[in-house]
């Protein structure tokens, strides 16, 4: 096993030198073949696009490649390449992304989890609901990545307590190893079931392989099956949600935070997307998504079944759910009573949640407009309310201590310390927000976004409502095997001048497009909570696979519905907006130059 896994690494090492070798060399003709500047551009860009698909390179070190190749192409120098890696849009992350910090330092978290998971209920179809509207809650303020981290060993717990039970498991561990050892004689490799991960009294040597004739009750068989499809259904369910709920807000997840930078790269003009309105529009979507995901998991996966719900509960369920709702109550009573510090963060939470929602959320007047235009932004507001963790002191202040001359003078420590900051922060998601908004400078400056416009002649004809519905389709496909903060990258830009050539509003297609990006359940390698998840062992891809399909599709039209209803009046798509005109004005102006520089390099060629 050793020497295959040396094996394996050498193989991986000489490809991604031949990947970081062979593309920049095999792209040069580009450079050749189109309008010099447009070239050069583009041939960042796919270069970039390459290394983030194969991660030749770490993400974060690709996302730097404009800083050197822009300037040394004579595409863009450097005092306008730099200043887009910080931007108002990253500081808005940032605080978002220290706030999360703060709720995880003082396990805020695993509080507000099991609580929930108290409330909904133990029986198998409401612990999914409430795995899931959890996970979804936690996504929409820390990482996607995080919260699955965060909630499946607390899954793990609960299903352990669930199916934990002694005599019936020695049973089940009888016919699992007459499987196991068939299998092997087979030489077909199985995933672990939860059962092995249950503790038992008797080890058995799975490598023997004799014949067990023991004669299993049916009735044990069909538990033991419905069993292995809840643990899988509770597992899926948390990356799934996870990905759904980091779309609701938008520091929940990197393309949003991407959509609106490129937005105020192209579209100087547009203000109609910040906090409060993308909530609006956002929030209604996930909820309805989770519920049909839920209904979708459940079914597939036996937490609800029709037939089950006229037949009287079994002893041995009855009493697995009863050592559910213990572990989870004594979980929360381990926790104790809730401290000084955990209320400070709520609070401060909770203020966070509420200014950047009223600051300017469009259908009503909010806080802003008592300050001067467009200098109180979302950064400023999630700066603002985060800077105070830094020194809000973590215990109770006591008023005797101003009296008291012989009280300690020890320093209280705050809620949040810089260097539990540094620790916790993604810093090299910023970097990648930053790369992805230098790509679009570039694409501006050098006149790419007008050529690709120019060469979208063909898409005019397409209805927009099918438009919607192929762009998410294709972007959701992109993103099972790419990044999703590298496919919205390259997306986005294309999609502006797709709308502009369509004569609608460039929301119309870039909103779904970003959220489209989110939509990756089908294979584990999709998103980083995917391969969490599937790294626990208990699922095979095909359960993804099948499962994750219908999530697509589900995704796809309710982003449609959302697109044609309620989003209409939110970020008034039914109008090509006046922001849009000043772009398409300087598209049009420019676009008999690209055509006639590009009918030349073609006749050269």
């Amino acid at each position: 096993m050793a020497a295959i896994g040396a094996l394996v690494k050498k193989v991986w090492s000489i490809r991604r030198a031949l990947v970081l070798l062979c593309t920049p060399l095999a792209l040069l003709p580009i450079i050749i073949s189109l309008p010099p500047k447009e070239g050069k551009c583009l041939y960042v860009i796919l270069v970039m696009a390459v290394y983030w698909c194969t991660e030749a390179l770490p993400l974060a070190v690709t996302a730097l490649l404009p800083i050197t190749l822009f300037p040394f192409l004579g595409i863009l120098p450097s005092n306008k390449v730099c200043p887009q890696y910080f931007l108002d849009t990253n500081f808005l992350f940032l605080s978002g992304l220290i706030m999360a910090s703060a709720i995880e330092e003082w396990n805020l978290h695993r509080r507000i989890a099991l609580k929930v998971l108290m409330i909904v209920g133990v029986q198998p179809a409401r612990l999914i609901l409430g795995m899931m509207l959890t996970t979804s809650f936690l996504s929409m303020w820390l990482s996607n990545t995080a919260s699955t981290a965060m909630m499946l060993p607390i899954a793990n717990a609960i299903l352990k307590s669930l199916f934990g039970e002694k005599e019936t498991s020695k049973e089940l561990n009888k016919e699992n190893e007459e499987n196991q050892a068939s299998l092997q004689q087979n030489k077909l490799y199985t995933v672990p079931t939860e059962l092995q991960f249950l503790p038992s009294t008797e080890d058995k040597d799975l490598m023997e392989e004799k014949e067990i004739a023991i004669e299993v009750p049916l009735d044990l068989k069909k538990e033991e099956e419905y069993r292995a499809k809840i643990w899988k259904g509770f597992l899926i369910s948390i990356p799934y949600s996870a990905s759904i709920g980091g779309t609701a807000t938008l520091t929940g997840t990197a393309p949003n935070l991407i959509l609106l930078g490129q937005l105020k790269s192209y579209f100087p003009g547009c203000d109609v997307v910040n906090f409060g309105s993308w909530f609006v529009f956002a929030f209604p979507l996930m909820l309805l998504f989770l519920f049909l995901g839920w209904i979708w998991i459940s079914f597939l996966f036996g937490g609800i079944n029709l037939r089950r719900c006229r037949k009287k509960k079994s002893e041995i369920r009855a009493d697995a759910e009863a050592r559910a709702r213990v572990v989870i109550k004594e979980d929360y009573q381990k926790l104790g009573p809730m401290k000084f510090a955990e209320q400070a963060v709520l609070f401060f939470f909770c203020l966070f949640a509420i200014l950047l929602f009223s600051r300017d959320p469009k259908f009503i007047t909010g806080w802003a407009s008592l300050f001067r235009p467009g200098f109180v932004t979302d950064a400023v507001t999630g700066i603002a309310v985060v800077t105070v963790l830094f020194f809000f002191p973590s215990q109770r202040p006591s008023y005797k201590w101003w009296f008291d001359l012989k009280a300690s003078h020890a320093e209280n420590a705050p809620l949040l310390s810089w260097r539990r900051a540094q620790e916790t922060v993604p810093w090299n998601i910023i970097l990648l927000l930053g790369g992805g908004f230098a790509m679009a400078k570039g694409c501006e400056e050098s006149g790419l976004s007008v050529w690709i416009g120019g060469h979208l002649h063909p898409l005019e004809s397409v209805p927009p409502a099918v438009a919607v519905v192929l762009t998410t389709i294709v972007i959701a496909l992109f993103t099972e095997f790419a990044s999703n903060t590298a496919t919205i990258i390259i997306f986005l830009p294309i999609l502006a001048e797709l709308a502009i050539r369509l004569k609608v509003n460039p929301l119309y297609l870039m909103i779904p497009g970003t959220i489209g990006c989110s939509y990756a359940f089908m294979l584990p390698v999709s998103t980083p909570p995917n391969s969490i998840a599937f790294s626990s062992g208990h699922l095979l891809v095909k359960d993804m696979a099948r499962t994750g399909l219908l999530m697509n599709l589900m995704g796809v039209l309710l982003l449609s519905l959302a697109m044609n209803t309620w989003a209409k009046s939110i970020f008034q798509l039914g109008t090509f907006p006046a922001w849009a005109n000043i772009h398409t004005e300087n598209i049009t102006s420019l676009l008999p130059d690209v055509k006639n520089v590009t009918l030349s390099s073609l006749n050269k060629i």
